[in-house]
């Protein structure tokens, strides 16, 4: 087991717990829901990710000794509250959307059922790894989306916190990107990393000759030569010269992309080296990208923007508890009311979208105020009659994980879904404009 991940969390869910435990409520069951109430401003959809590495998290989340003697010592919570941590591990049960697959809003992405002490205390870890890792996911989609089939690279480790960094490279994959430069999330999560040499290494040398002939001495002709650290149009003579036409690639990490992009194709093609891939770095965001839709590149390598959501790091998901046991035994509905649309629609949920032709129309939710599973699963199948594709999956079963989801075989999981998902958008769901959410979203009561 990974470290500990109890801490990874607000000091006001102990607290909470602490109170409920004195007047007796911390046992009720309650069903939590996570969704986003809208989307970034001007996107038509979003990417769920992040779920195998929650439940890695979750599995991990015990109060372990030095962690109760910290809470102890800062006198957080009561002496019970502490008795009732030290035993504490999730009991519940988590449904949500599989991860890789597309959101839109008033979603429900995930839900945690359990008691209240169970289910309130996980409230700061699923925020703070789905809204990232989701933020990341969304705009690197975008980035595919625009490259046409063009390989994507993730290369923003060094634009993150390195903890971030490695999550950003798996949702980056999940997304659609081919590769990373991070070599923990591709030891930890089975991705294949990429990267060759950096200026650096070419400022090294006395001349940018030699700094190529010791790369390809190392890593062979088919290595990647960065020509652009001098004069680019004698960057690629010597890179030619040096490692023959059975040269890999050449990188253009400055200068005005489109026409150095095109100015290289030919130099390249006139050198007798037609096979050489061209990649391009610089900044590039999912707009860049698509500008260099006509240009004669090969492949992007993405930084700041993919681990940063390309203007969006954060989803707005929310957590909010919308169903709770009442003094009477029975589940009761319960919702946030509040100015400002920050509302919640209170009762369990159940989602499918709508198949029509091979493509999504819309997004159905199924609203049962009074926790009827069963009604809610009856009314997927008899609205769908075969065109209605449930979305939620069972993640964690009475607080056993579903290790499918998670580790390297988890990431190519979600990738496989989450090409799936796309595949069902109408085409103008794709566009980078801003637009509204690609399909509508109806909810039903039953």
């Amino acid at each position: 087991m990974r470290a500990s991940t109890a801490l990874l969390t607000d000091r006001y869910e102990l607290t909470m717990i602490d109170a409920a435990l004195a007047d007796g409520t911390a046992d009720r069951a309650c069903v939590f829901e996570v969704f986003a109430r809208r989307l970034p401003s001007g996107r038509r959809y979003g990417v769920v990710a992040g779920t195998g590495r929650l439940l890695e998290a979750i599995e991990s989340f015990r109060f372990d000794g030095p962690a109760l003697d910290w809470i102890a010592a800062e006198g957080i919570v009561s002496d019970r509250m502490l008795e009732y941590l030290r035993e504490y591990t999730f009991r519940g049960d988590i449904t949500g959307y599989a991860e890789g697959e597309l959101y839109f809003p008033g979603s429900p992405i995930l839900q945690a059922s359990g008691t209240f002490a169970d289910a309130v205390v996980l409230e700061t870890l699923i925020l703070s790894i789905l809204n990232y890792d989701s933020a990341v996911a969304s705009a690197a989609s975008r980035m595919t989306q625009a490259a046409i089939g063009r390989p994507c690279l993730e290369m923003g480790s060094r634009r993150a916190h390195e903890d971030a960094a490695v999550a950003a490279a798996r949702a980056a994959v999940v997304a659609g990107f081919d590769g990373t430069s991070n070599l923990e999330a591709g030891r930890r999560y089975g991705l294949h990393t990429i990267g060759t040499a950096a200026h650096a290494f070419t400022l090294l040398h006395d001349t940018e000759r030699d700094a190529f002939v010791a790369q390809v001495a190392s890593a062979g002709a088919g290595t990647t030569l960065l020509v652009d650290t001098y004069d680019i149009e004698q960057g690629v003579i010597t890179a030619v010269d040096v490692a023959g036409r059975a040269l890999g690639a050449v990188r253009l990490d400055s200068g005005d992309l489109p026409v150095v992009a095109r100015e290289v194709r030919e130099q390249l093609d006139e050198l007798g080296a037609s096979d050489t891939r061209i990649v391009v770095s610089s900044d590039l965001d999912e707009y860049a990208i698509a500008a260099l839709a006509a240009a004669p590149v090969d492949s992007y390598g993405v930084g700041t923007s993919v681990v940063t959501g390309s203007g969006f790091p954060t989803c707005g998901m929310v957590y909010k508890l919308v169903l709770r046991e009442g003094e009477d035994g029975a589940m009761h509905a319960v919702a946030k009311k509040s100015s400002g649309g920050k509302a919640s629609i209170g009762g369990r949920k159940a989602a499918g979208r709508r198949i029509e032709n091979g493509l999504a129309t819309e997004e159905v939710v199924f609203l049962s105020p009074d926790d009827d599973v069963p009604v809610l699963d009856e009314a997927i199948a008899e609205v769908g009659q075969g065109e209605l594709r449930a979305l939620q999956v069972p993640l964690v079963v009475a607080g056993r994980i579903d290790e499918s989801y998670t580790g390297p075989a988890g990431v190519q999981r979600a990738r496989e879904r989450h090409a799936a998902s796309l595949d069902e958008l109408p085409r103008a769901a794709r566009r980078l404009s801003a637009g509204d959410p690609a399909i509508p979203t109806e909810v039903i009561t039953v």
